[in-house]
Protein backbone atom coordinates (compact mmCIF):
# COMPACT_ATOMS: atom_id res chain seq x y z
CA UNK A 1 0.00 0.00 0.00
CA UNK A 2 1.21 3.48 -0.82
CA UNK A 3 0.18 5.55 2.20
CA UNK A 4 1.04 8.82 0.55
CA UNK A 5 -1.27 8.72 -2.48
CA UNK A 6 -5.04 9.26 -2.51
CA UNK A 7 -7.00 7.97 -5.50
CA UNK A 8 -9.80 10.06 -6.99
CA UNK A 9 -12.60 9.26 -9.45
CA UNK A 10 -15.87 10.80 -10.55
CA UNK A 11 -18.44 10.94 -13.27
CA UNK A 12 -19.60 14.16 -14.93
CA UNK A 13 -21.93 15.06 -12.04
CA UNK A 14 -19.16 14.57 -9.50
CA UNK A 15 -16.44 16.26 -11.53
CA UNK A 16 -16.77 19.78 -10.04
CA UNK A 17 -16.59 18.43 -6.48
CA UNK A 18 -13.66 16.16 -7.37
CA UNK A 19 -11.82 19.20 -8.70
CA UNK A 20 -12.52 21.02 -5.43
CA UNK A 21 -11.16 18.04 -3.47
CA UNK A 22 -7.97 18.26 -5.54
CA UNK A 23 -7.51 21.86 -4.35
CA UNK A 24 -7.86 20.66 -0.74
CA UNK A 25 -5.27 17.93 -1.27
CA UNK A 26 -2.93 20.37 -3.01
CA UNK A 27 -3.32 22.84 -0.15
CA UNK A 28 -2.44 20.13 2.37
CA UNK A 29 0.49 18.82 0.33
CA UNK A 30 -1.12 15.42 -0.25
CA UNK A 31 -0.35 13.42 -3.37
CA UNK A 32 -3.16 12.00 -5.45
CA UNK A 33 -3.89 10.14 -8.66
CA UNK A 34 -6.95 11.20 -10.63
CA UNK A 35 -8.56 8.28 -12.48
CA UNK A 36 -11.06 10.53 -14.27
CA UNK A 37 -13.36 11.81 -15.58
CA UNK A 38 -11.80 15.01 -16.80
CA UNK A 39 -14.85 17.13 -17.64
CA UNK A 40 -18.58 17.61 -17.13
CA UNK A 41 -19.33 15.77 -20.40
CA UNK A 42 -21.76 12.90 -19.77
CA UNK A 43 -20.01 9.62 -18.93
CA UNK A 44 -20.50 6.40 -16.98
CA UNK A 45 -19.45 6.44 -13.32
CA UNK A 46 -18.67 2.72 -13.38
CA UNK A 47 -15.73 3.14 -15.78
CA UNK A 48 -13.91 5.45 -13.39
CA UNK A 49 -15.06 3.72 -10.22
CA UNK A 50 -13.58 0.41 -11.39
CA UNK A 51 -10.23 2.07 -12.14
CA UNK A 52 -10.12 3.60 -8.66
CA UNK A 53 -11.20 0.44 -6.83
CA UNK A 54 -8.60 -1.59 -8.71
CA UNK A 55 -5.88 0.87 -7.67
CA UNK A 56 -6.95 0.65 -4.01
CA UNK A 57 -7.06 -3.16 -3.99
CA UNK A 58 -3.67 -3.41 -5.70
CA UNK A 59 -2.08 -0.91 -3.30
CA UNK A 60 -1.26 1.72 -5.92
CA UNK A 61 -3.14 4.22 -3.73
CA UNK A 62 -3.83 4.03 -0.01
CA UNK A 63 -7.37 5.40 0.11
CA UNK A 64 -9.88 6.48 -2.50
CA UNK A 65 -12.47 9.19 -2.91
CA UNK A 66 -15.24 8.69 -5.47
CA UNK A 67 -17.93 11.18 -6.45
CA UNK A 68 -21.06 10.94 -8.57
CA UNK A 69 -24.33 12.85 -8.46
CA UNK A 70 -25.90 10.91 -5.58
CA UNK A 71 -22.82 8.94 -4.56
CA UNK A 72 -24.89 5.77 -4.84
CA UNK A 73 -23.90 4.53 -8.29
CA UNK A 74 -20.17 4.92 -7.86
CA UNK A 75 -20.39 3.50 -4.33
CA UNK A 76 -22.20 0.39 -5.59
CA UNK A 77 -19.61 0.02 -8.34
CA UNK A 78 -16.51 0.18 -6.16
CA UNK A 79 -18.03 -2.11 -3.54
CA UNK A 80 -18.19 -4.89 -6.15
CA UNK A 81 -14.40 -5.24 -5.75
CA UNK A 82 -13.16 -7.69 -3.13
CA UNK A 83 -11.36 -5.83 -0.38
CA UNK A 84 -13.11 -2.51 -0.94
CA UNK A 85 -15.07 -1.08 1.95
CA UNK A 86 -16.57 2.06 0.50
CA UNK A 87 -18.79 4.28 2.61
CA UNK A 88 -21.27 6.78 1.21
CA UNK A 89 -20.87 9.75 3.53
CA UNK A 90 -22.92 12.91 3.67
CA UNK A 91 -21.56 14.39 6.91
CA UNK A 92 -18.35 14.30 8.92
CA UNK A 93 -19.70 12.03 11.68
CA UNK A 94 -20.63 9.32 9.17
CA UNK A 95 -17.12 9.68 7.68
CA UNK A 96 -15.52 9.38 11.13
CA UNK A 97 -17.46 6.25 11.98
CA UNK A 98 -16.81 4.73 8.55
CA UNK A 99 -13.07 4.94 9.20
CA UNK A 100 -13.08 4.24 12.96
CA UNK A 101 -15.55 1.33 12.98
CA UNK A 102 -15.56 -0.01 9.41
CA UNK A 103 -12.00 0.70 8.28
CA UNK A 104 -13.47 2.17 5.10
CA UNK A 105 -10.80 2.45 2.44
CA UNK A 106 -12.90 4.39 -0.01
CA UNK A 107 -15.11 7.43 0.51
CA UNK A 108 -18.11 7.95 -1.79
CA UNK A 109 -19.65 11.41 -1.94
CA UNK A 110 -22.94 12.74 -3.35
CA UNK A 111 -21.62 15.53 -5.55
CA UNK A 112 -24.95 17.21 -6.14
CA UNK A 113 -25.89 17.39 -2.47
CA UNK A 114 -22.87 18.68 -0.52
CA UNK A 115 -21.62 22.20 0.02
CA UNK A 116 -17.91 22.90 -0.32
CA UNK A 117 -17.63 23.34 3.45
CA UNK A 118 -19.34 19.99 4.11
CA UNK A 119 -17.07 18.34 1.57
CA UNK A 120 -13.96 19.84 3.15
CA UNK A 121 -15.01 18.60 6.60
CA UNK A 122 -15.89 15.10 5.39
CA UNK A 123 -12.65 14.66 3.44
CA UNK A 124 -10.54 15.97 6.35
CA UNK A 125 -12.18 13.59 8.82
CA UNK A 126 -12.01 10.62 6.46
CA UNK A 127 -8.31 11.11 5.76
CA UNK A 128 -7.29 11.66 9.39
CA UNK A 129 -9.42 9.22 11.38
CA UNK A 130 -7.65 5.96 12.28
CA UNK A 131 -9.34 2.56 12.44
CA UNK A 132 -10.08 1.64 16.07
CA UNK A 133 -9.61 -2.11 15.57
CA UNK A 134 -10.65 -4.13 18.61
CA UNK A 135 -14.22 -5.35 18.48
CA UNK A 136 -14.58 -3.99 14.95
CA UNK A 137 -11.96 -6.35 13.48
CA UNK A 138 -14.16 -9.45 13.68
CA UNK A 139 -17.10 -7.57 12.16
CA UNK A 140 -15.02 -6.44 9.21
CA UNK A 141 -13.82 -10.00 8.74
CA UNK A 142 -17.41 -11.07 8.21
CA UNK A 143 -18.07 -8.62 5.39
CA UNK A 144 -16.61 -10.83 2.67
CA UNK A 145 -17.58 -14.11 4.33
CA UNK A 146 -20.27 -15.05 1.81
CA UNK A 147 -21.32 -18.43 0.51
Amino acid sequence: MNPSIIGLASDHAGYPLKEFIKTLLDRDGKSYTDFGTCSTAACNYAEYGHLLADAVTKGRVSLGIAVCGTGNGINMTVNKHAGIRSALCWNKEIARLARAHNDANLLALPGRFLSLLETEQIVEVFLTTPFEGGRHLARIGLIENIE
